[in-house]
């Protein structure tokens, strides 16, 4: 399967840790969405990552539809390392956490840090490059604060964020939270418990493509690697 992704799109990252969770092969093609790739919005027209194209040519666009299409086609054979649970309800809540990373989380704190300091380095100044808002910045950076509560309030009654086990949930939140962190922006010391969720999360092995990336004039944040941090 080839995967077309941003390095710093959070809902591509998702995708990749799902793939290093079940095991799934992938080729990874870049792309920079802004430069609207007449080839690439053939692909999606919507012109976002990630995008996934099976073996055969088969499309499926978007997170949501990704997740998805990937659960019904292989996740009957991983048993235990599902992503999705097999009961309704506890599909109910894997889809309601996930969806509130990938829209509410993306909308209120991952999507505004990466366009302006990371997407804006890159984009001509016509297309809306140039340096950064820092107003954008501020109220994305008070934002995430309630989103660390959240997730330690959450985690005062389970082992992971959706339930007993690990879930797209979890996935989508430490997805979205691994951008923020690149860029040295999760107040860490605001809970506890997000920040020893994180750290457990963090040290898996499909993790660690992701921590291995590096932006050329742009380092990571001394603890983006840091598995003790």
């Amino acid at each position: 399967m080839q995967l077309y992704h941003h390095p710093f799109c959070a809902h591509s990252r998702l995708v990749r840790l799902a793939f290093g969770e079940m095991g799934i092969e992938h080729l990874l093609i870049e792309e920079r969405v802004w430069e609207r790739r007449p080839e690439f919005l053939t692909l999606d027209p919507a012109g976002t990552t990630p995008v996934l194209v099976e073996d055969d040519g088969f499309v499926i666009p978007g997170i949501d539809v990704i997740t998805e299409y990937i659960d019904e086609t292989r996740g009957a054979v991983l048993g235990d390392r599902r992503l999705l649970p097999t009961d309704s309800l506890g599909r109910v809540e894997v889809r309601r956490l996930a969806g509130w990373f990938n829209h509410k989380f993306f909308a209120e704190v991952s999507e505004p840090l990466i366009r302006e300091k990371v997407y804006k380095r890159y984009m001509p100044r016509e297309l809306g490059g140039g340096p950064p808002d820092m107003a954008v910045i501020r109220a994305a950076r008070s934002n995430i604060r309630y989103h660390m509560h959240y997730i330690g309030w959450l985690l005062k009654a389970r082992n992971w964020l959706a339930g007993d086990r690990m879930s797209y949930a979890d996935l989508a939140a430490a997805a979205h939270i691994s951008c923020v962190d690149y860029l040295g922006d999760v107040p860490w010391e605001e809970d506890e418990g997000a920040k020893i969720w994180y750290a457990r999360i963090k040290s898996r092995p499909a993790f660690r493509p992701l921590l291995a990336l590096t932006m050329a004039g742009m380092p990571p944040a001394p603890c983006y690697a840091d598995l003790d941090f």
